[in-house]
């Protein structure tokens, strides 16, 4: 699907259209569905409901995604034909370091029991910063370890040349600005697993349905932020809701480890699923006032 992607449907560098990029996220959506149908015939209904909810809780984390890509495509000047591409090479890093943070993740809780507690602690403690006003909801680009220790041994050329990573200057290979964006889009993304990791791992110890719930979750996150980055504001209690989930998951992860209760997958999910339909409702029902441009 992604060689499709790029390679047929994507060949030339265009704008993507809202409704273009909403038809794309039908396709991914029902791409997940099909994929937890399958999971359920081979693997069960426990096992289906596992991966339903772990897709759930990293589609609801993935927002926070589509804002740092609206803020790193805006502070770059990122033309509007070129967004796609960097998304997509940047899920593909995505990917590979999901991968192996789960298959360390899953390997850390079957040695040392006792690291579920800490994912516990963590995921707490994110939800309740997550609930709490944010002072500074700014991304800083220009701050990242990465990029500017990649500028100091990497030549930068100064514009974009036509969407490629890297070009040559008399002679000489060098970056465009489009690479860095590409780092900075990949470093933060390493910062948002810190959070839906735990949080998958904490619904889910079987890395194939962690793994692949996690993949098929991101694979959209494209579509997504090409039909949504116009309307992020509206989702308003979103953040909330998110807190709910991931507190509510770290306390589960305590409980079981503690006093080994295990709650129900089913009450699991119909706490995670209630509780992203509320917010998104409430979202809808109460939108925020619009800042008028004095403000």
């Amino acid at each position: 699907m992604l060689a499709l992607d790029l390679g047929v449907f994507n060949r030339k560098a265009h704008v993507v259209s809202v409704k273009e990029a909403a038809t794309w996220c039908i396709v991914w959506f029902s791409l997940a569905m099909g994929f937890n149908a399958f999971v359920w015939h081979e693997h069960g209904s426990q096992a289906a409901a596992q991966w339903f909810a772990s897709y759930l809780v990293e589609l609801g984390l993935s927002v926070d995604n589509v804002f740092v890509f609206i803020v790193v495509f805006s502070f770059f000047k990122v033309r509007a034909e070129y967004q796609h591409r960097v998304l997509f090479w940047g899920i593909i890093g995505a990917a590979v370091m999901r991968a192996v943070f789960i298959l360390v993740g899953v390997k850390l809780i079957e040695h040392f029991e006792w690291v579920l507690m800490i994912f516990g602690v963590f995921l707490i403690f994110t939800g309740i910063k997550l609930a709490l006003p944010k002072k500074d909801e700014h991304v800083h680009p220009e701050k990242n370890v990465v990029v500017r220790l990649f500028r100091k041994f990497f030549p930068v050329a100064p514009d974009y040349h036509e969407g490629r990573f890297f070009t040559k200057i008399d002679g000489r290979k060098v970056a465009t600005p489009l690479f860095i964006v590409l780092l900075v889009i990949e470093t933060t993304d390493v910062v948002f697993a810190l959070d839906s990791i735990p949080a998958v791992l904490g619904i889910t110890k079987v890395p194939f349905i962690a793994f692949t719930s996690n993949i098929f979750a991101i694979l959209g996150l494209r579509s997504m932020y090409f039909a949504l980055s116009g309307v992020m504001g509206m989702f308003r209690f979103l953040g909330i809701g998110l807190a709910v989930i991931l507190v509510f998951i770290g306390m589960k992860m305590i409980v079981g480890y503690i006093f080994e209760y295990h709650v129900s997958i089913g009450l699991s999910l119909g706490v995670i699923g209630g509780t992203l339909a509320l917010s998104v409702i409430a979202s809808l029902l109460f939108p925020g006032k619009k800042k008028t441009e004095s403000q």
